[in-house]
């Protein structure tokens, strides 16, 4: 038996925040962060709830990679404040603490170990609202939540993965994601393009995710560079926007693979922004796997119109296909060109490998990867070759 689960009212499209207007209840608590806040989307949302007839409250101090300490703190106030909808809106660390938030508020002695184990089930207080404003998490349409432990070391990101915490209602507006700066648009976009690939290819998913994926990494080629050169490109960002919702769609269902287990430690480690960290690793990654899924990737190289010969010429064509998106939006090919020490790399390396071999994106990977494949993929990412 198979099964596939997205939010049960998904609204897209420009102009679709102002579905808030139409949602029943009589208090909200809106988690956002900072720069969502001083760019007036906090206060759009909040002035559509209360056309809606709904009192707000807003939590606005959620970090780039949320910590378990912001999560408690956001749900203590929303024990106060006692809200029957929670509203997310920003990219995924706003909407990821906000999932773990909700679960503490409605189970406030729950411990965190029992939330990545077993989250409880939800909605006896509250329902969920996600808002995108970034074109490439796609944390608006997952059953996940990255939640980051910094109290001990090395710092660790952890997953909550649960049907549970699927948002009731996705909201994707292109009109919040469009005064995003180039370099943003450049790494949520290859974040997209991650998550589709990693779907695609997952040994967990099912035809409906794979034709979700295969149009999102057919629309990021097409749109990507076109948002990034000209973020006023309407088609482009709705492009962008659309494809980042539909691959939060395909593998929330199929889950991910090593590319996510490699660009989390980046992330911890170095503080890569995690779509470049997931398109520095991808290209290598795609090579790694190639021995037992090349059959796939000849499909989306087919997808994609490109010419090849055979299943291993298809994997060289994506692969170059890929490094050439990656320059025509201005992204390193290697952890070395996006400015990381090399001998601070050479004294993480066994640390970044044994925190990926662990990472819970390793399960569904087409390949079973080894501690010493962990530490050569980063090696390889590293360099650009093989060392």
């Amino acid at each position: 038996m198979k099964s596939f689960r997205v939010p049960k009212n998904i609204v897209f499209g420009w102009g679709s925040v102002d579905y808030l207007k139409q949602i029943g209840g009589s208090k909200a608590f809106i988690v956002s962060d900072k720069t969502m806040d001083e760019v007036g989307l906090v206060n759009k949302v909040k002035d559509n709830l209360q056309q809606a007839g709904i009192e707000t409250q807003a939590f606005v101090d959620v970090e780039p990679d949320p910590s378990r300490e912001t999560v408690e703190a956001g749900a203590k106030l929303m024990q106060a404040f006692k809200p029957d909808w929670i509203v997310a809106i920003g990219g995924g660390s706003p909407i990821d603490a906000a999932k773990g938030m909700w679960v503490f508020y409605e189970y406030p002695d729950i411990s965190w170990e029992k939330v990545f184990s077993e989250t409880p089930k939800l909605r006896n207080k509250a329902r969920f609202i996600a808002i995108a404003t970034t074109s490439g998490t796609g944390s608006e349409a997952t059953c996940a939540a990255v939640i980051t432990n910094r109290n001990i070391k090395p710092v660790v990101k952890d997953v909550i993965a649960s049907n549970e915490i699927t948002p009731d209602i996705a909201i994707a507006d292109p009109e919040l994601a469009a005064s995003m700066p180039p370099k943003v648009t450049a790494a949520t976009g290859m974040d997209v393009l991650t998550h589709a690939i990693e779907c695609y290819t997952s040994i967990a998913a099912t035809e409906i995710d794979r034709a979700l994926a295969l149009r999102a990494i057919q629309m990021v080629f097409k749109s990507l560079p076109k948002a990034y050169a000209d973020g006023r490109n309407q088609v482009a960002r709705e492009d962008m926007h659309t494809a980042s919702l539909m691959a939060g769609m395909a593998f929330t269902n199929s889950f991910l693979g090593i590319v996510h287990s490699l660009a989390h430690q980046l992330g911890t480690m170095f503080g890569i922004p995690h779509g470049e960290a997931n398109s520095l690793a991808l290209p290598y990654v795609i090579k790694f796997n190639s021995i037992a899924v090349s059959e796939k990737y000849a499909e989306i190289a087919g997808a994609l119109n490109l010419q090849f010969e055979d299943e291993r010429d298809a994997v060289d064509k994506l692969i170059k296909a890929i490094l050439q998106l990656q320059q025509d939006i201005g992204l390193p090919h290697t952890i070395k060109d996006s400015g990381i020490d090399e001998k601070k790399f050479k004294s993480s390396l066994d640390e970044l490998a044994q925190s990926a071999i662990n990472d819970i994106c390793v399960f569904c990977n087409p390949r079973v990867p080894s501690l010493q494949d962990m530490k050569n993929l980063y090696q390889i990412a590293y360099y650009g070759t093989k060392s």
